[in-house]
């Protein structure tokens, strides 16, 4: 008889793979909607944008800023062929009026030119980038000067909430980087971003952190 081999759940959060991998991603459009919502409201989304979402996932986030950026472009980016194919699925509409676009790669070495986007948007998907601080680089050089980059997410470490504190508890065993509001505020001054912005909500353990490239010097 053949074996079937499950991944362990943090696999299938980190890099959505097979069946089980698209289950995940349905439920992840669904479960992080609302987090989407809350912390899209503290960013400007001008019609005529070019956007980008960093680990695009199920790829409901692309289809909220297209639906924003109604004269501009919005493109997707994630490592899991899964989550690019699903992705696709969700935003059909959207790929064929020319809208959106959905590559597979990685937030280390970005698919995209120097200076290409106004918006960058990562949710859900910070604290699982290999090298925090690199990756940050990378998605600045993306980044027109002014762009804002705005990461997302559900937990964050020192927050109030039952999910947040276990979450933080088991990080190690997870390979979860979790950071507080001060080490978010330092990842983007260390990467050269100004006019920074975090606001939480810790009895959920949302945070929203907003940054502006700034000129170089």
């Amino acid at each position: 008889m053949k074996t079937i081999t499950i991944k362990p759940r943090r696999n299938q959060c980190q890099k959505p793979q097979g069946w089980l991998g698209r289950i995940f991603l349905w439920n992840m459009n669904s479960r992080h909607s609302r987090v989407t919502d809350w912390g899209l409201s503290h960013v400007d989304i001008e019609k005529q944008y070019t956007i980008l979402d960093v680990g695009c996932g199920g790829g409901r986030t692309l289809s909220k800023l297209a639906a924003e950026a109604i004269e501009g472009r919005v493109y997707g980016v994630d490592h899991s062929e899964e989550s690019v194919a699903t992705s696709q699925k969700t935003n059909a509409k959207w790929t064929a009026m020319g809208r959106v676009e959905i590559r597979l790669g990685s937030v280390s070495q970005l698919p995209f030119a120097d200076e290409m986007f106004d918006l960058v948007t990562a949710v859900e998907t910070h604290f699982w980038w290999s090298n925090l601080q690199q990756d940050m680089r990378e998605i600045s050089r993306v980044l027109k000067v002014g762009g804002k980059l705005v990461l997302i997410a559900e937990v964050y470490k020192g927050a109030s909430s039952t999910m947040s504190r276990l979450i933080e508890k088991h990080a190690p065993k997870t390979g979860l980087v979790l950071l507080d509001v001060q080490e978010h505020r330092e990842l983007f001054a260390n990467a050269g971003f100004s006019q920074i912005e975090i606001t939480t909500q810790p009895e959920k353990g949302w945070i929203c952190a907003v940054g502006t490239k700034a000129p170089v010097s």
